[in-house]
């Protein structure tokens, strides 16, 4: 992976996890990083999730990998606030 795809995959987490911010219910503060570590750990999450339930065959990333990323960081953000703090 390239200086590209580092910095593709820190845009995609931190998108992801503004969104999964945005729709988890309740206040959530955090920081820069920590919404884009939660947003790439959601977009790992989901995508093992969506790997399991739907078959892509040409592993393209869809929009329903984007719905599931945002809910796998949402799923972080519950075990983070849960569990983390």
């Amino acid at each position: 992976m390239g200086i590209v795809g580092i910095i593709g995959t820190i845009i995609v987490g931190f998108v992801v996890g503004l969104l999964a911010r945005f729709f988890y219910p309740g206040a959530v503060n955090l920081g820069f990083w920590m919404t884009t570590l939660l947003g790439i750990g959601g977009s790992v999450v989901g995508g093992l999730i969506a790997g399991l339930l739907f078959k892509s065959g040409d592993g393209k990333f869809t929009p329903a990998g984007w719905i599931m990323s945002i809910i796998g960081a949402m799923l972080l953000i519950w075990a983070y606030l849960t569990f983390g703090r």
